[in-house]
């Protein structure tokens, strides 16, 4: 597979740059993955394109003000970007400026002295005055994406959310290699509790299905499903609606990359959102209900003119081979 192979034309208009007034106010087209029937619906329909016995699953992780300015001793700016908190008041983040960052750099923040202390791989182990989560949502800035073009506002703390996994740089990390299989994703922080595994296996046991709210969802449950798997050999009736699934609670990082001819054990309909050209994301979405699917969905929606990524509209769709 080559990068390319996921590539579709966007006009830039039909990138959303504001939330709409209403979350229900959202358009919803809905995609049979095992049939490639498409359904222009609203977001306030989606009781009705559910069925009785299935189960909502829903990251409980929340976007923080992670972004924030600050200072060389030179007076050159710097962003930090917060990936990961750490114990104490460490941290691991991104680091960008003009030229390049090296160990022992203190930048002046509005908050005070960060510290950058050492490279880890493509990240930076910083200092910070107080915890990270605590510093950043003090003095950060939500790190809206790069294609939204005007400057955080207050109301982006509450509906720039999710709908557990913790989202680093993996996710969004474009390809540097034209080669799909060469990617290789950054490791992101992943829970799946007890509660969950519970509910999914009753869900699963009732003939019900596994409705993901989020990519990140899909990517945590089958993330457990894959743990499990090591230590217990799947049965035959894994993976289908109405057969048992014994999903156990989970938590460490991850690396799964999805990408189509990936085998699902949880996740049966998934309701997400439309991504970027030629991103994980969307190799994912391919994964779930076939490329050429996806593909020509995502071409209505541009003909249909749906707004696309983060604010913008959302699909709904089955799984090709799920019953």
């Amino acid at each position: 597979m080559h990068r390319q192979d996921f590539a579709y034309h966007l006009p830039a208009e039909l990138i959303a740059q504001e939330p709409p007034a209403e979350r229900s106010g959202g358009r919803l087209l809905v995609l049979d993955g095992m049939t490639g029937a498409l359904l222009d619906r609203a977001i306030r329909d989606l009781a009705a394109q559910l069925r009785a016995g299935d189960l909502l699953v829903v990251n409980d992780t929340q976007v923080i003000a992670a972004r924030l300015h600050g200072n060389k001793p030179s007076g050159g700016r710097v962003e930090i970007l917060l990936e990961r908190p750490l114990a104490g008041g460490q941290a691991l983040a991104q680091l960008s400026a003009s030229k390049p960052i090296r160990a022992g750099l203190e930048v002046a923040t509005a908050g005070g002295m960060v510290r950058v202390l050492a490279r880890e791989a493509e990240l930076w182990r910083i200092e910070l005055p107080s915890p990270a989560v605590e510093f950043f949502e003090r003095f950060g800035e939500v790190p809206l994406p790069p294609y939204i073009h005007r400057p955080p506002q207050p109301a982006d703390r509450e509906r720039y959310q999710c709908i557990t996994l913790h989202v680093g740089a993996g996710t969004f990390q474009p390809l540097r290699s034209d080669d799909v299989a060469a990617h290789l994703l950054h490791p992101e922080r992943a829970s799946v509790g007890a509660a969950t595994c519970a509910a999914i296996n009753a869900t699963r046991a009732g003939g019900g299905r596994v409705v993901a709210v989020g990519t990140t969802v899909v990517r945590a449950l089958e993330s457990a499903a894959l743990a499990a798997g090591e230590a217990h050999a799947p049965s035959p009736g894994n993976g289908k609606p109405g057969q048992a699934l014994a999903l156990a609670p989970w938590q460490g990082e991850t690396r799964l990359f999805i990408t189509p001819g990936f085998r699902f054990r949880v996740c049966d309909v998934l309701l997400t959102n439309f991504h970027l050209p030629e991103s994980t994301l969307l190799m994912l979405v391919c994964a779930f209900a076939g490329k050429r699917a996806v593909l020509e969905a995502y071409a209505h929606a541009v003909r249909t003119r749906y707004r696309f990524f983060s604010y913008g509209d959302a699909m709904l769709v089955t799984r090709a081979g799920s019953a």
